[in-house]
């Protein structure tokens, strides 16, 4: 299957500039049907987008070409205007004279086009796809899946360790992976990432009892107080008083318990909040690793399931 990257990924390639940088270069991508990358510099008061090619060459996407719709839904101005200043794919499809000079056609739709029935259209639960985070709201990311296509990343699905704004993982043009988590009545693709961030076994693994480390307050109950080690792994420390969500910590593990999923911990010092993402890291190679069907979090030891069970929709 052929995987169409986030908008953004191609333009800085050497076959992209030289492709955009020349009337040569954009002709033989016409005749190859290349899909090209450049910034879009202006939308003018007929909703047309104006692109910035190399070598002094314009380019416009007209209005009807900014985007293609599975359902045939009309283009929202708002989805126009927000595509000035960032980066746009598009494949050319001709050329005119404008001002003494010859202007590139261009169209992100046929880009979208391409991409939604030779690989969106083809994708299944499971399937583990490189995103790029376009924005984040509070109940979760919207990342391109490809060529502009966008998708939802739900703050549930970010990872295991519950967090209360994506901005704890995440930041606008990050590129990430994610897995397919579902497809509904209308095509619609919904992404999970924790699934790629290790099980408990895995991430306890990083830890022996009797070291001190660092953490991030997730949580504060009456209780006890949530510490964050890694993404898919938080610990139980007593109260106390002074703490709050978001802070750092150093805490001390006390104990692991893997059959009831517990890690102990005893807080020895509290700073700042943290305003820089906890870093990702994979548990897998997704550039070896393309599907999963089945994902368990907890121990086999453990009476608790926490699972992922990735089933393709009757169609």
């Amino acid at each position: 299957m052929n995987i169409y990257k986030p908008e953004g990924v191609l333009i800085k390639t050497t076959k992209n500039y030289e492709y955009i940088s020349s009337k040569e270069g954009l002709e033989k991508a016409l005749e190859r049907q290349f899909i090209l990358e450049a910034p879009v510099v202006l939308c003018d008061h007929n909703f047309n987008l104006h692109v910035e090619l190399g070598g002094g060459m314009k380019g416009i996407i007209p209005r009807d070409e900014v985007e293609f719709s599975p359902e045939g839904e009309n283009t929202k101005d708002i989805a126009i205007l927000t595509r000035v200043g960032k980066t746009v794919c598009f494949k050319v499809s001709g050329f005119k004279n404008h001002e003494k000079n010859t202007m590139a056609i261009l169209s992100r739709r046929a880009a979208q086009c391409e991409c939604y029935e030779n690989y969106i259209k083809m994708l299944e639960p499971g399937d583990i796809i490189p995103s790029k985070v376009t924005h984040l709201e509070g109940f979760g990311a919207f990342v391109d899946i490809g060529c502009g296509r966008i998708s939802l990343l739900s703050i549930d699905c970010l990872s295991v360790s519950r967090i209360s704004h994506p901005a704890s993982r995440l930041c606008v043009g990050d590129l990430i992976y994610t897995v397919v988590r579902n497809i509904d009545e209308r095509g619609r693709i919904f992404v999970t990432e924790r699934e790629l961030l290790g099980t408990w076994e895995e991430n306890a693994a990083l830890f022996s009892e009797g070291q001190t480390v660092r953490g991030i307050v997730r949580s504060v109950e009456s209780y006890g107080i949530f510490v964050e080690l890694t993404p898919n792994l938080a610990g139980l420390a007593e109260y106390r008083d002074g703490v709050y969500p978001g802070q750092t910590a150093a805490v001390y593990i006390k104990s692991i318990i893997p059959d009831k999923m517990k890690i102990k911990l005893i807080i020895i010092d509290t700073d700042e909040e943290s305003n820089t993402p906890t870093p990702i890291t994979y548990f897998l190679d997704p550039e070896e690793k393309e599907h999963m069907d089945y994902w368990r979090y907890s121990p086999l030891s453990s009476n608790k399931i926490i699972e992922t069970v990735f089933t393709t929709p009757k169609k």
